[in-house]
């Protein structure tokens, strides 16, 4: 049985002759990847590893904004410091929030239960599945 599928985004990289920097556009937007000099690359961008970061602590970020905003407390900014580890099992991402506002301790349990919902967070804990297809 087949699982039914329906598009929600579509994204597309395209690497040329310039060692490794890709350009990726999704939506009406660009954005320069690249690995850094000591990998060979320019380092004109973010690697991807740094973009996956990015695509976590903006989504978290996000989402917390949109929760605060909804309970009304007052939070002036959000911040999300993210950084990834090798491990003996695999990969690790510590995720750290700190907020800028009148929050008790109570509200900032529940802030990080919310920002394990963010939909980024969602995907890479979550069943994954990448389908590869080649063309000429």
């Amino acid at each position: 049985m087949t699982a039914k599928k329906e598009s929600v985004l579509t994204a597309t990289s395209k690497t040329t002759r310039a060692k490794y920097q890709t350009i990726v556009n999704s939506r009406n937007h660009a954005v320069i990847v690249d690995e850094p000099h000591d990998k060979g690359g320019d380092d004109t961008g973010m690697d991807p590893f740094g973009l996956l970061l990015a695509s976590l602590g903006s989504c978290t970020g996000i989402t917390l904004r949109m929760y605060i905003d909804r309970k009304m407390w007052a939070v002036d900014e959000v911040v999300v410091d993210l950084e990834m580890f090798k491990t003996d099992l695999g990969t690790l991402i510590e995720r750290k929030l700190t907020f800028k506002g009148d929050l008790i301790q109570e509200q900032l349990e529940r802030l990080v239960e919310i920002a394990n919902l963010c939909p980024i967070h969602k995907i890479l804990c979550g069943d994954i599945d990448i389908k590869t297809s080649a063309f000429l």
